[in-house]
């Protein structure tokens, strides 16, 4: 007897209880019942919460295509503490004319000196150096609930009576969010939400029903290979994700010496005056000072050790550091995405900056 597919009654997706992070799992005690529902559908359907699936480039590429074609105001999420790991490369090419509404999240991660319109100012600058041009760009904390009833009010402004779509990589928060929407509107009339799926695919996409027939669709989370994360384990992610504000550390640096950031990045402060360095990274992460000459061989004698995250395993799949140089003429922080970054306060100073192959590391005007 052939096994035939068990389809899930809340999305259609084929379910499976093989991988709890794919798309249609279900635990197999759900598959022995009558009626079999992905879990996914069922903490939506129970608790009203949105879980992030991860997609292939493809099932992506296809989500871009549809929204192109729609007539909506897309708000895209994106993780302040990894702006360009966090940003969906290509998504200006598909938006067609519809308004983009950029949302930055874990605001409540960033320490309290940092000034805000800075940093909107740097994201529309960002943006519009990534190619988009977004209609309004704001800040908010999922996880606090900060800011998130005045990003409602703006869609409900902006979209005029049309669909919604949210968009974002994994990790971003943007379930959080949507979560956060539902609990503010009411999250208790469990019918409300539904599942459908996006033309030409097998994903579901979440829709919250709004007024006069159009909804707020929650698109699956996608995978952006740039980000750190993808290189490392869950519970390394921990470590180098910041759950609270981050303190700053600071170093008094003479030219060659080296700061080690786990064994995730680098920092070599090549030439200039001696000056201080000011590290905003998770408060979990080591940050081990060497001198420049040093540097290489304590990489290649401790990695996965003294230098970790990575631990010694995922420091074998670790892709190589690779070296950026920067000569600083003003205040600047150098970004290393997905981890943090450092602060030169001096002028006229050349630094070189590593991480892992694939891994952005960008400069920027100081926001702090």
């Amino acid at each position: 007897m052939e096994e035939r597919d068990i389809i899930c009654a809340g999305c259609g997706v084929k379910v499976q209880s093989t991988s709890k992070n794919e798309l249609g799992y279900a635990p197999p005690s759900a598959i022995e019942r009558d009626v079999v529902i992905c879990q996914r559908c069922f903490r939506l359907k129970h608790y009203n919460e949105v879980q992030d699936v991860a997609l292939t480039d493809d099932d992506f590429l296809k989500i871009l295509n549809t929204l192109g074609k729609t007539d909506s105001l897309i708000v895209k999420i994106v993780d302040i503490f990894d702006f360009n790991g966090s940003w969906l490369p290509g998504l200006h090419r598909f938006v067609g004319k519809n308004n983009v509404l950029l949302v930055g999240n874990k605001v409540d991660l960033l320490p309290k000196s940092l000034n805000h319109n800075k940093l909107i100012n740097w994201m529309k600058r960002s943006s519009k150096d990534l190619g988009l041009k977004p209609i309004d760009v704001m800040l908010i904390s999922a996880e606090k609930g900060i800011g998130v009833l005045e990003v409602a009010n703006r869609i409900e402004e902006l979209r005029r009576g049309k669909d919604v779509y949210v968009v974002g990589c994994t990790n971003v928060g943007k379930s959080t969010f949507i979560n956060r929407l539902i609990k503010e509107f009411g999250g208790d009339e469990e019918q409300l939400i539904t599942t459908s799926h996006f033309p030409g695919t097998t994903l579901d996409m979440i829709d919250l029903p709004l007024d006069n027939g159009s909804a707020l669709f929650d698109t699956p989370g996608i995978i952006n290979h740039h980000q750190i994360a993808h290189y490392i384990d869950k519970q390394e992610l921990k470590i180098i994700t910041p759950k609270k504000e981050i303190k700053s550390m600071v170093f008094q640096l003479n030219p060659e010496q080296t700061l080690y950031f786990g064994g995730l990045a680098r920092f070599d402060f090549v030439e200039g005056e001696r000056g201080s360095f000011v590290c905003y990274f998770s408060n979990e992460i080591n940050i081990h000072r060497t001198k420049l000459d040093k540097a290489d061989e304590l990489y290649k004698n401790h990695l996965g050790e003294l230098l970790s995250p990575p631990g010694p395993k995922t420091k074998e799949t670790l892709p190589e550091l690779v070296k950026h140089e920067f000569y600083i003429k003003e205040k600047s922080d150098i970004v290393y995405s997905g981890l943090g970054w450092v602060a030169v306060h001096q002028e006229n100073v050349h630094v070189q900056a590593y991480a892992p192959k694939g891994v952005g590391v960008t400069v920027r005007p100081s926001l702090i």
